[in-house]
């Protein structure tokens, strides 16, 4: 396995022609960008200022998030279970000659363009000076989900069972972006409100599908070009359960068990 990775990282895809996949420099340049903007520049700019009324802005941009992770989302049904003929076995990408290769492409890549749209969110936070919640868990998730789509695309492909991992995340993020929108129209509402743990949860489902779905690959014999790649989606699954089971606690349980001490 570990010869395997060595050579993997040795030998980028053949099919990297899309802006931003080609070479590590472009995309790490931003994510520095991104984290000295976040970390430095940002709450450096807004140090002596009043926060920013971005309202109206958030809920273009929430209702354009919904739309966009829905119809990635239907797409992508669409074209596992009905061109690219998935086997949930073995998800396997298609041949560079086959005759639907663009679909996972464009699938692929606007999922990748997405993870730079998301980062919008943590600008948002910093002009309406809202610096509790640029935590260490939002920002690691941005930069992860930034790297990883294109480290995949870069030495796997597109598509294959990294599609099937991200065509979950497409699922979240939309029930996600939707309850964004909902607290966006009412910031007080305890009905609309209650349900936010309950997306934690959502994404702790996501993560062990994610596990589950990469170890049953691992186990199937015939399947060793899919291999790899279940082992990186299963990493990654891992890394996020951890961070994600360490955020429900701290934030739903022990504040609950501090209370009944109290």
């Amino acid at each position: 396995m570990f010869s395997q990775i060595w050579d993997f990282m040795r030998t980028p895809s053949e099919d990297v022609k899309l802006p931003l996949l080609g070479s590590h420099w472009p995309i790490l340049t931003i994510i520095g960008t991104y984290l000295l903007l976040v970390k430095v520049i940002g709450p450096k700019f807004m140090e002596n200022r009043e926060p920013f009324d971005l309202r109206a802005v958030i809920k273009v941009y929430n209702k354009m998030q919904i739309v966009y992770n829905l119809l990635m989302f239907v797409f992508t049904i669409h074209f596992m279970f009905g061109p690219g003929n998935f086997d949930l076995r073995c998800i396997r990408n298609l041949p560079m000659d086959h005759e639907y290769k663009n679909w996972e492409r464009i699938l692929c890549y606007s999922y990748f363009v997405n993870k730079f749209i998301d980062m919008l969110e943590t600008f948002f936070f910093i002009l309406r000076k809202k610096d509790r919640q640029i935590s260490f868990l939002h920002v690691f998730h941005h930069v992860y989900m930034m790297y990883i789509p294109f480290f995949y695309i870069h030495y796997i492909g597109y598509g294959g069972h990294g599609l099937f991992v991200v065509f979950w995340n497409m699922l979240v993020h939309s029930i996600m972006y939707i309850y964004y929108y909902q607290s966006s129209l009412n910031r007080n509402s305890k009905a609309v409100l209650w349900w936010k743990k309950y997306m934690t949860t959502i994404q702790l489902i996501q993560f062990v599908i994610v596990l589950l779905h990469s170890i049953y690959t691992l186990f199937q014999p015939d399947c060793e070009i899919a291999k790899l790649s279940s082992v990186l989606c299963a990493i990654f699954a891992v890394v996020f359960l951890i961070l994600f089971i360490n955020f429900y606690i701290s934030t739903y349980i022990l504040p609950k068990q501090k209370k009944r001490l109290e």
